[in-house]
């Protein structure tokens, strides 16, 4: 993978950057063609955390993780652990979709653990809901009174649906879909 390291509020070292590059290394062989693959690491700090953000951008999918911890040694493998978990997680379901995709890049023919293949994600619930038509204001007073993570709401002062969702920093954001 050529990889793009950057740091935020923080100096990445020569140490640092070749820990990095060392661990993500690791990766390489999930890839058909992995020097094809621009990976993106931001290293941030926020208080004591060392946050390590790794982006891969494939040609049909993007694998994304984010870790932090008080040790950056530390963050970097939580991080590479997490990116390695989704991949082997979902190669079945990656293979089913684009088996026969020319131009893939991933690499299939790795082995996966039976208990790998159980925790497979799938849908246990849903749920139709009414959308009333409000502004922001009254979405982040519903938010706060039902203790969701996230509210869908209709929006009217954006005239579209909207989710707004708590940020792990604390804040609020907000998506439309238009």
């Amino acid at each position: 993978m050529k990889l793009n390291i950057r740091g935020d509020k923080i100096t990445v070292t020569q140490s640092m950057k070749g820990y990095i590059e060392e661990k993500l290394a690791k990766l390489d062989k999930y890839f058909e063609n992995p020097d094809e693959i621009n990976t993106s690491v931001l290293v941030r700090v926020r208080d004591l955390e060392q946050i390590i953000e790794v982006t891969a951008p494939t040609k049909k999918f993007t694998l994304r993780a984010e870790d932090s911890n008080q040790d950056f040694y530390a963050a970097v493998d939580l991080v590479v652990d997490k990116l390695e978990r989704q991949i082997r997680k979902n190669k079945d379901r990656i293979n089913k979709k684009y088996k026969n995709v020319e131009s893939f890049d991933f690499a299939l023919d790795f082995e996966t653990d039976k208990e790998e293949e159980t925790n497979v994600s799938k849908i246990v619930k849903r749920k139709n809901i009414s959308m009333k038509p409000m502004d922001e204001e009254e979405a982040i007073l519903q938010i706060d009174l039902l203790n969701h993570d996230f509210f869908v709401f209709k929006n009217i002062d954006e005239e579209c649906v909207s989710v707004l969702y708590k940020r792990k920093d604390g804040n609020l954001g907000i998506i439309n879909m238009k």
